[in-house]
């Protein structure tokens, strides 16, 4: 750790300074911060982006300094691991980890550091943590007075109603059952209130302070589009927001399944885009080395199931892409916030169409799961349909969810909430989405136009009832529209449904209309899709909307968009490469692109992501200030002492030739 606060008593503030080079805490992180310093225990929920890990290193470096011993900081990622303790290498912080990746004399040789008490931090995963060998080096340690502080990083996992439930996770209440007084900070990005209270009682911080940061990124624009040919819609969306003549921006496209994971990468690559697979199916050498390269390279797109991001920390992900509808709101948030976590503007894009809704109904109804499990992921997955096809703003019924509401919050990322209030269905979430208008999503920036199709519903139950009287049984939804459309198809003749008193009934109403309805009537649960061949059935909800006592209102079909001339876009793009972080004028941007050059040296020699060496954020300040001296380096916001020490004479010696 710097020298400079060896002999000295260390204040988190000093910390801040001179390790990581900032002088102010954002938001809540000092509260945090100095809360968990002074032994006390904490659950953060902070949004992807919002400088969680300070949290917990921050203290972790002030409680060693303090003789206190190292933190052990709990993760699931591999990648995070490596990522964390590389970058705090470069500060000058003494880290490790211990995983799978290392040999065994590289193992044992992190272990004697950790008993010798060297270590500020060390980083394993919870399985690791539960074996006997590591629990004895922990009783060592604690015997001795040299276990500092518990970070246990995405502590979502640990609940059985949150979106990625890991069961190595269930062990981890013997920390405090083990190590009373220890401190301990559990910290996610996502966790709605019974998610939270699985988290106090199954890790046992029922007397933890909370803290919890607004869940709003202003700089995301969320757009939500139906479904109609998903790859040629996606590949548009790529060419006219984020392709230019200097490139191609970094991001994530999230598939529902390994197969059409390999299979968008592959068209993509086919379309003349840099795409690379990851999946839990491919070989793991294949995985690490797409994952290196996406973290390293500039313009990639990884196309990935959602076993894919979690830990991911590269800064300029400037779009995040869903083929396929998630689960819920926690997951669908906590995808798309991997997008601008460098606080520059990034789109969240999703398509989304009748037979995601369908797909999601049946993996819950089909699931093992209590009843009571299912009723709960029913009314997450309700949110989810409420905000895709809700034509008010979405940022509003998205912070909603998390019982949050547009006042008092908008525009300050560390502001507090002051409720816990459950938001676990599409009435709560649409009660919740008041009157507001973001500025930056689809329904803000081009309010839809929308139409009363309560009269369209019930002529589509009453088809499908009809449907039950003559046949005695049920049909998809292509024949459903079909026979309202009063189409003669062959299956229809063969049926004998234009007899029906409903054959042509809907006529008027355009195909894409009519799958709009059904997806409406299916999130609703006033019809369900059953068996192999998802053939639709009344539910008991159906007989209120056959009454007209349930009003439907839908947004009109958007036509597709003529493609925009590549020279037209400019409003999103801000790749790397691209306009800088901040204003600069010709000289700034020269400066700015000599120091990228440098830069993209420093981290292939030392093996880095390049943002690791420094953000293009602290770049671009650089490049405007013009630094002549090392004392006026150090004022540059994220140039800590080691990193000004390493780097400092030869960041004056590319921008002399260039003041």
């Amino acid at each position: 750790m710097d020298a400079a606060l060896a002999d000295a008593p260390v204040t988190a503030q000093q910390v801040l300074r001179s390790v990581f080079g900032y002088g102010d805490f954002r938001g809540q992180q000092q509260a945090i911060v100095e809360h968990v310093s002074g032994g006390g225990d904490a659950l953060v929920l902070m949004p992807t982006g919002g400088g969680k890990s300070l949290c917990y290193q921050v203290p972790a470096i002030v409680r060693h300094a303090r003789g206190q011993g190292v933190a052990v900081v709990v993760s699931p990622l591999i990648a995070l691991m490596h990522d964390q303790v590389g970058a705090l290498a470069e500060l000058g912080v003494h880290a490790a980890f211990l995983n799978s990746t290392l040999e065994g004399e590289d193992a044992r040789r992190v272990e004697r550091e950790l008993l010798a008490g060297r270590l500020v931090l060390l980083y394993a995963a919870p399985e690791r943590i539960l074996t006997p060998r590591f629990l004895a080096m922990l009783d060592s340690l604690h015997g001795r007075g040299r276990l500092s502080l518990f970070a246990i990083d995405e502590a979502h996992c640990v609940s059985q109603w949150g979106h990625d439930f890991r069961e190595e996770y269930l062990g981890l209440s013997v920390l405090h059952e083990r190590y009373a007084g220890v401190p301990r900070l559990a910290l996610t990005a996502t966790a709605d209130a019974h998610t939270r209270a699985d988290i106090r009682q199954r890790l046992q911080l029922q007397d933890a302070r909370l803290f919890v940061a607004s869940f709003d990124r202003p700089n995301i624009r969320y757009t939500i589009v139906e479904k109609d040919d998903a790859r040629q819609q996606l590949l548009r969306f790529i060419r006219d927001e984020h392709e230019g003549p200097d490139g191609l921006d970094s991001g994530i496209v999230y598939c529902q399944t390994r197969r059409k994971v390999e299979e968008t990468a592959a068209w993509l690559v086919a379309q003349g885009l840099p795409a690379l697979p990851y999946h839990a199916g491919l070989d793991a050498g294949l995985r690490r080395r797409n994952q290196d390269r996406f973290l390293r390279e500039e313009g990639l797109v990884m196309v990935a199931t959602i076993a894919f991001g979690m830990g991911i920390d590269k800064p300029d992900v400037r779009f995040v892409a869903h083929l396929d509808l998630p689960k819920n709101i926690e997951g669908y948030y906590q995808e798309t916030g991997r997008a601008g976590r460098d606080g520059l503007p990034a789109n969240a894009w999703m398509a989304y169409g009748l037979a995601d809704v369908v797909n999601q109904r049946r993996m819950i109804d089909d699931s093992e799961a209590e009843e009571d499990f299912k009723r709960l992921q029913r009314g997450k997955l309700d949110a989810l349909l409420a905000l895709a096809e809700a034509h008010d703003c979405r940022r509003v019924r998205l912070l909603a969810y998390f019982g949050e509401d547009e006042s008092g919050t908008a525009g300050d990322p560390g502001s507090p909430i002051h409720a816990e209030r459950p938001r676990g269905d599409a009435n709560e979430a649409s009660a919740g989405a008041r009157c507001g208008n973001c500025g930056n999503c689809d329904n803000c920036l081009s309010p839809p136009a929308t139409w009363d199709a309560t009269e369209a519903a019930r002529k589509a139950l009453s088809c499908i009832y009809r449907f039950q009287q003559h046949s005695g049984f049920g049909f998809g939804a292509g024949h459903l529209i079909d026979v309202l459309r009063g189409k003669r198809t062959d299956k229809v003749l063969q049926r004998g449904h234009e007899q029906l008193s409903t054959f042509g009934i809907g006529a008027d109403i355009a195909e894409t209309a009519w799958r709009g309805v059904l997806r409406q009537l299916i999130a609703l649960g006033h019809v369900r899709s059953v068996g192999e061949y998802n053939t639709l059935e009344l539910a008991p909800g159906a007989r209120e909307v056959l009454r007209g006592g349930v009003p439907i209102h839908l947004r009109v079909p958007a036509a597709l968009p003529p493609r925009a001339r590549k020279a037209g876009r400019g409003t999103l793009r801000a790749g790397s490469g691209k306009p800088p972080p901040l204003p600069l004028d010709d000289a700034g941007l020269a400066r700015f692109a000599a120091l990228k050059a440098w830069r993209a040296e420093i981290a292939r020699e030392h093996n880095l992501p390049a943002y690791i060496v420094f953000h293009d954020a602290t770049l671009a300040e650089m490049a405007r200030e013009r630094p002549a001296t090392l004392d006026a380096l150090a004022a540059v916001a994220g140039v800590g002492t080691k990193k000004l020490e390493a780097y400092g004479p030869e960041i004056l010696r590319v921008l002399a030739p260039l003041a």
